[in-house]
């Protein structure tokens, strides 16, 4: 089932899309929000959820 997937997520970590894929594309794995801020800084594309501040690379 779904729910033993459920995993605490540290909103203090930054996760790397390789090991944690999104669960539905183009939303936050948090908070299912799809309003995010964006940036690039040394080739690395930072994706930031502005509900909840998830961070991830993508």
């Amino acid at each position: 089932m779904e729910e033993k997937q459920q995993q605490d997520i540290d909103l203090d970590k930054v996760y790397d899309y390789a090991q944690f894929p999104g669960k539905v594309s183009g939303r936050c794995d948090n908070c299912n929000s799809s309003y995010f801020k964006s940036s690039v800084k040394g080739g690395v594309f930072l994706r930031e959820c502005q509900e909840c501040g998830m961070k991830k690379i993508i």
